[in-house]
């Protein structure tokens, strides 16, 4: 096997040196020689290592004062300390300061060689993590969610931080507004990222079903059971398991759930084993969990479970700044020759359209657009919005699809209120809500005339 990874051997037992040398090149490894402490910074600086095989017994300077040395001036070189020193306190010192391993004189070279080999992965893990955080904003950010709204910005400052961490996350936000993109998001830029993530809607199974999706079943647990088959909290291990629609849980199944969280353990169904699995739970839901644990629909003990960090994603109409982007995105991933674009009145339409399905309502909006539309420009009948749209949306936009100030509102609803009513001012100040009184000083604030 050709690792062509290079090491570099710091010991001044010239014979030992020599051996473990001929035997790491043999294995593919590039390896240098350092017989003193001094001389192995000098080598650390000219060359790039990537595994250090340190022995703490040195004349010059002592073998913990190199291993900090290095990993203050070169952190990403991996150590493997190599001494006849047994005890504990040694090896315990060593790993806080930094090496990747304490192995003690005499050993077997399997026994090294597969120290240097998890060494070196896991060297390579921190650097492609490295590089997967570098291009964080470039590329993670932009790929598939989209936005520019002080909304949206705001969330995802929070998300980077979220995702960071290990905790569990709890995702609230309308239906339509992006729960899943958001969770692929959060484990792509997290600790678990070359782990799997698997997801499973909690709403489109029955109990039994869920069950036995989320732990697994041994050979001849019910019926159909001709084969045993992992769970997916088996098959996630080490990764993020996404649970949408947590809500739907029943709560026979929630104390299952529960034990999970608690301790990572659980049983497949029919089995007697308990299995262990290490996850990151990352759940969705479009109701408000506090409110269910109120009305006795969902535990209240699962809920601190699962929401130690709750992200809430905003639905749509409260990012109009992002309307037109996503609509733009759409539009170039639905048009397979000649892009087509929208009308100016249509992006009016956008703009004052309150989007009760959000995002994935909009993605069907241009889907159907740009299947019906006859040309290149999507005009506003071909978005082919409810017919009352208007009526509801219409009052709090301008022409522009700017939010109204409350003023305006104020003075708008008044003045459809006197023209209903006749200018009855009793009428009007009824079904208004306000005093006679009230009316009259509203009238003089906004100078409503008949």
């Amino acid at each position: 096997m050709l690792r062509n990874q290079r090491i570099l051997i710091i010991d001044d037992d010239e014979t030992l040196c020599y051996l473990l040398k001929e035997e790491l090149i043999n294995e593919g490894f590039i390896v240098d020689i350092s017989y003193n402490g001094n001389g192995s910074f000098i080598k650390l600086k000219e060359n790039k290592y990537d595994l250090v095989l340190l022995d703490l017994e040195m004349k010059e300077i002592t073998g913990e004062e190199i291993l900090q040395k290095i990993k203050a001036e070169f952190p990403e070189t991996e150590v493997i300390v190599l001494t006849a020193k047994t005890e504990i306190r040694t090896a315990i010192q060593c790993i806080q300061m930094g090496a990747f391993d304490f192995i003690t004189k005499p050993y077997e070279f399997d026994q090294l060689l597969k120290s240097i080999d998890r060494a070196i992965k896991e060297e390579n893990e921190v650097l492609r993590m490295e590089i997967a955080q570098s291009t964080f904003h470039k590329e993670q950010k932009s790929e598939r969610i989209i936005g520019k709204s002080e909304e949206i910005q705001k969330l995802f400052r929070m998300t980077e931080k979220a995702a960071a961490s290990d905790a569990n996350i709890l995702l609230e936000g309308e239906t339509g507004t992006g729960k899943e993109l958001f969770s692929e998001f959060i484990h792509k830029n997290s600790p678990r990222r070359f782990k799997p993530f698997v997801a499973i809607n909690c709403s489109s199974l029955p109990d039994q079903l869920i069950e036995s999706e989320l732990f697994g079943y041994e050979k001849g647990a019910f019926t159909d059971a001709k084969n045993s088959k992992p769970g997916l909290v088996e098959i996630a291990n080490g990764g993020t398991l996404f649970l949408d629609e947590i809500s739907e849980l029943s709560l026979s199944l929630q104390p299952k759930l529960l034990r999970f969280l608690e301790n990572g353990e659980y049983r497949r169904i029919g089995g007697l084993s308990t299995l262990t699995s290490n996850v990151r739970i990352i759940a969705a839901t479009n109701k408000n969990l506090f409110e269910e644990t109120e009305r006795k629909r969902f535990r209240r003990d699962l809920l601190f479970r699962l929401n130690v960090i709750t992200l809430t994603l905003p639905p749509l109409r409260k990012r109009g700044a992002d309307i037109l982007l996503i609509a733009d995105f759409f539009l170039s991933r639905k048009t397979n020759k000649k892009k087509k674009v929208l009308s100016e009145t249509a992006k009016k339409i956008l703009l004052k359209y309150s989007f009760p399905g959000n995002v994935r309502e909009l993605h069907h909006i241009i889907e159907r657009a740009v299947i019906f539309s006859e040309d290149d420009i999507i005009s506003a009948e071909d978005l082919n919005l409810p017919k009352n749209y208007t009526e509801q949306d219409e009052c709090f936009f301008d022409a522009d699809g700017n939010i109204l100030t409350m003023d305006i509102i104020e003075e708008k609803l008044i003045r459809t209120a006197l023209d209903k009513y006749n200018w009855n001012r009793e009428n009007t100040s009824r079904a208004l809500g306000i005093s006679q009184k009230t009316l009259y000083s509203k009238i003089k604030k906004y100078n409503i005339t008949k």
